[in-house]
């Protein structure tokens, strides 16, 4: 993975885990807990997308970096809780911009593993919400994506513009910029206006 991606990837780690840091936190989890979700949030959508692509080992295990970043992010989180969680609004946009950094270097990876266009926008899009969703499963909450919010789908448009990007011949930073940018419009425009995806209408059952 070119080095732009790793950096992009870590910041991203670094965002998600302290976001999974907090939930632990407010979960009156102990610092092995809180370390456990941070680290399952910054990590979990790119071990999927590893191994789902055939990327062995996965870069969470094959290089120190992806581990000590997110346990980073946990003990300061873990510290300094009260003034991150006062800060729920500005953690919320921080969620967004790693949303927009994992669609982007997720599909990349899968794009360069070979996979076709609509293949690796997907695999950025489970890099993207992967993390989030064994968060709240592990926290006994539905997952965030499944809420309603519109979550998965800028992810996925992210990812399309990073890959269709990049198999035109676009240098790998415009793509990831354009994808990254794409991703947290969508995203902070769906915060801002309250947009949700659908949700039937009437009785589940007859």
């Amino acid at each position: 993975m070119p080095s732009v991606l790793v950096v992009l990837d870590l910041v991203g780690i670094f965002v998600f885990a302290t976001s999974g840091a907090l939930v632990a936190v407010r979960k009156e989890y102990d610092v092995f807990g809180v370390l456990v979700l941070a680290g399952t949030t910054g990590l979990g959508g790119g071990f999927l997308r590893d191994v789902l692509i055939g990327a062995a080992p996965p870069a969470a295990l094959a290089d120190w970096r992806y581990l000590l970043v997110p346990v980073a992010a946990g003990l300061v989180t873990f510290v300094f809780h009260p003034t991150i969680g006062r800060q729920e609004r500005l953690v919320n946009i921080f969620d967004a911009f790693g949303l927009a950094l994992f669609c982007v270097t997720g599909a990349l990876k899968a794009d360069e593993f070979g996979l076709g266009p609509l293949p690796a926008a997907l695999m950025g899009m489970v890099t993207g919400i992967g993390g989030g969703m064994l968060r709240d499963l592990l926290a006994g909450r539905a997952p965030l994506v499944f809420r309603s919010e519109l979550y998965a789908t800028p992810a996925l448009a992210g990812g399309a513009i990073a890959v269709l990007g990049r198999d035109a011949g676009l240098p790998v930073f415009a793509v990831a910029g354009a994808g990254a940018c794409t991703c947290l419009v969508l995203r902070l425009l769906a915060m801002w206006r309250d947009w949700h995806a659908p949700l039937p209408t009437g009785p589940a059952s007859v």
